[in-house]
């Protein structure tokens, strides 16, 4: 990907960003705050100042009132910043409004997390993906100024941030409708080449079904262990680092759990107001969580905010019509908590839970009988009198399910066992209770 031009009056390297916010009653402004923060240095600038403003809901031309925007002008002035920030979504008619007053560059938490996925993403799949977020979200904002195309770009850190790869390569080059005929066109080449990845993944789904083992997905706030637990169960050396959305792509590895052997898929973090875009352009690689037969909910249980990171996820869930797929909550980096009393009664609220260290190994065992629990609910028992010349039928019930016993008789084989639900059906014509079937466990 080629750099792209910084904005006009920014200069090259990490930048210096004040933030704005709102303080609203009904918000847990602070903890945004302070994610904004995390989010704008894992984007590669530096928080130079904050400017709050208590409101009940943001002012429709300006997000933030006149006045102060006139304030963030100030202290923007003051600390030499590059760029403001702010944490909401800001309209292209409040941003250019902002823009107009504070005379820096304004970006909003959307713009931020887009370049940080720019950033993240390391296989072609996630490159197309944010791409197609990010012109998606550069459409409505195309002012013809001439730097809008490389706003993104230059938002954070170096030339070719959050902007890199967005169908417009010279910034300002064309006229303000060549420039979003040109993201239209774009916008549809990527969606098509999106709906290829969408029917390769469905594919690879069809693939691991007909290996017949129970898929789980790995889910959970960004940061929050997820890569590293995936690695701690499977062996894996899945990449991992202690950062906001250290992995974008989707892993999916087999895991050996008490007896059972399952498939886990490892998926990209979630985040407080994750950006709609996001979530559109990786449906391909969510649909790991819609198709998976569980989920481990993996929460930060050293983090400040365990009890809005787990409802942000069940938000998202939700969105993706995954929220009532049966979970357990994993309460990962036990090693880093000292109230360990206080994390019991967390793990105890939000049954079913366990208390894990993925770093060191704590919990593990007892996570892997869970999660052996879990597939085998997904499992149907049943009682079938087989043929002695249906030994392929006993063969699929030894190789994947649970025989519990087989017992030669004059008539044939009396088989008990947990069985997939697709082999159970194999085996239904010789079940010997009518009512037996669809009982799971």
């Amino acid at each position: 990907m080629r750099p792209q031009r910084l904005p006009e009056g920014v200069r090259p390297g990490p930048q210096r960003a004040v933030l704005a916010a709102l303080e609203r009653p009904d918000a847990e402004w602070e903890q945004s705050l302070e994610e904004l923060t995390l989010l704008v240095e894992s984007a590669g600038g530096e928080v130079a100042g904050e400017v709050i403003q208590r409101r009940d809901k943001p002012d429709p031309a300006t997000f933030i009132g006149k006045g102060k925007a006139e304030e963030v002008r100030e202290a923007a002035g003051a600390e030499r910043a590059d760029l403001v920030v702010v944490d909401g979504d800001l309209t292209p008619v409040q941003q250019r409004n902002l823009e107009r007053i504070v005379r820096v560059p304004v970006l909003d938490r959307t713009a931020i997390i887009l370049d940080i996925f720019a950033r993240r993403a390391r296989s072609n799949e996630g490159k197309l993906q944010v791409e197609l977020a990010q012109s998606t979200y550069l459409l409505p904002r195309l002012t013809g100024r001439g730097t809008m195309l490389s706003r993104l770009g230059g938002g954070m850190g170096t030339a070719g941030g959050a902007g890199a790869g967005i169908g417009a390569r010279g910034p300002g080059e064309t006229k303000l409708e060549s420039d979003r005929r040109r993201i239209r066109r774009r916008i549809t080449a990527l969606r098509k080449q999106v709906l290829r990845i969408a029917a390769h993944r469905r594919q690879q789904r069809r693939s691991r079904s007909e290996s017949l083992l129970p898929l789980g997905a790995i889910v959970g706030y960004t940061n929050a262990g997820k890569s590293t637990l995936l690695n701690a169960l499977s062996g894996a050396d899945i990449y991992a680092d202690d950062r906001l959305f250290a992995t974008l792509d989707p892993t999916v590895r087999r895991v050996e759990a008490d007896g059972m052997t399952v498939l886990l898929a490892d998926t990209v973090g979630f985040i407080r107001n994750l950006p709609h875009q996001l979530i559109a352009a990786f449906h391909a690689t969510l649909e790991e969580v819609v198709e998976a037969h569980f989920l481990l909910h993996v929460v930060d249980a050293a983090g400040a905010s365990i009890t809005d990171q787990h409802a942000a996820v069940l938000r998202v869930l939700g969105e993706l019509g995954a929220v009532e797929t049966e979970r357990i909550v994993v309460f990962n980096k036990a090693d880093l908590v000292r109230d360990r009393e206080a994390l019991l009664n967390m793990a105890r609220r939000y049954e079913p839970a366990v208390i894990i260290s993925a770093q060191t190994g704590e919990g593990l065992d007892g996570l892997r009988a869970a999660i052996a629990a879990l597939a085998r609910r997904q499992m149907i028992e049943l009682e079938a009198l087989l043929p002695y010349d249906r030994g392929d039928l006993l063969s699929l019930a030894y190789d994947h399910g649970e025989v519990e016993s087989a017992e030669h008789r004059a008539d044939g084989i009396l088989l008990t066992a947990r069985l997939p639900a697709e082999i159970a059906a194999k085996l239904d014509g010789f079940a010997i209770e009518d009512e037996r079937g669809a009982e799971e466990l």
